[in-house]
């Protein structure tokens, strides 16, 4: 692991343990009024929600930041809103959790805008498939939609399951550690430009794909992991099976940030406001485009096994805060 590497990787673990302690310390300076998080069971909730202020434009900054940096890394970038927006009290009551919980998709917005400009030239593709002028692109857009399909119905009938049971910190320090040992053990070789391309894809190892993407409705698995070892073990390259990853994100993040938007983008303006928002949202997309053209490049020559180190290590600290009663 080079010294760059592991600046990064600690960058996103200080952040956490960052968001960690500034928990900590308001819940001690405020010792009587209602803290912003309090471990175990609380007193009847007050009912009125949050001022807007409770985003502030520092954890805006920080929020669209680590959306930013994890939403396309083999991290989960869920797993990671998770526990920072429980660190950060902003969950105080069920309407507030509904609206932090829909932001943080939102937000997704701006790492969907960094993905779309490294991804042009396959929308391109794409759009020239729609009108008959490419074949591939056209090819390439049906598997898109096979592999969109599973998740999408999962998450349909079951959204209101997973996330009683799954959106919690246990399971995601869990699926972190466990994703982190089969980085370690399953696709600890290092990247080449060898295997099938995206001109190879056809609509069953697309369906594949898909069906890995499910296991990443369970917050703290990655879906960039699910969907790239998806790709890597059907055969195809890194860059092939990275860039497919990516596509597919394209879809199912925006159909998931539009979904959120529509139905719940009142309850984020009036518990947050616009500023703190659009703050995290070009905060996401400024960071997504640099950790996106890193991974490519990194994984490009190198083995992926320093995210599996750092999936250990980041629900290490997660089990450990969990332990020590600050989460």
């Amino acid at each position: 692991m080079n010294s760059r590497t592991a600046r990064i990787g600690l960058l996103i673990l200080a952040l956490l343990l960052a968001a960690g302690g500034a928990s900590t310390q308001a819940a001690d300076s405020a010792e009587d009024s209602q803290p912003a998080f309090r471990a175990g069971p609380v007193a009847e909730p007050d009912p009125s929600p949050p001022p807007a202020a409770a985003l502030s434009i520092p954890k805006a900054l920080l929020l669209g930041a680590v959306e930013g940096i994890t939403e396309y890394l083999p991290v989960s970038s869920t797993g990671h809103l998770l526990v920072i927006g429980r660190l950060l009290g902003l969950w105080q009551n069920a309407q507030a959790k509904a609206a932090a919980d829909a932001y943080a998709v939102c937000i997704q917005l701006g790492a969907i805008l960094a993905v779309f400009v490294i991804s042009f030239p396959w929308i391109r593709r794409m759009v020239r498939g729609l009108f008959g002028r490419d074949a591939g692109g056209l090819r390439l857009l049906g598997c898109l939609v096979v592999a969109f399909v599973p998740a999408a119905l999962v998450g349909l009938f079951l959204e209101g399951r997973i996330k009683q049971v799954l959106f919690t910190v246990p399971a995601v320090a869990a699926a972190w550690v466990v994703g982190g040992l089969f980085i370690l053990l399953v696709l600890r070789k290092p990247g080449s430009a060898g295997g099938q391309t995206l001109e190879d894809l056809r609509w069953d190892k697309a369906l594949a794909i898909g069906l890995a993407q499910v296991l990443a409705l369970w917050p703290g698995v990655s879906r960039s992991l699910a969907t790239m070892a998806a790709g890597i073990l059907l055969g195809f390259s890194v860059p092939a099976a990275v860039e497919f990853s990516f596509l597919l994100g394209l879809v199912t993040l925006g159909a998931a940030t539009i979904y959120e938007g529509v139905t719940k983008g009142r309850d984020i303006v009036a518990l947050f406001g616009w500023v703190s928002p659009a703050i995290g949202l070009v905060a996401a997309a400024v960071t997504a485009f640099v950790a996106v053209r890193w991974m490519v490049a990194y994984l490009g020559k190198r083995s992926p096994a320093v995210f599996g180190w750092y999936r250990i290590g980041i629900g290490a600290a997660a089990a450990v805060l969990l332990a020590v009663g600050v989460l």
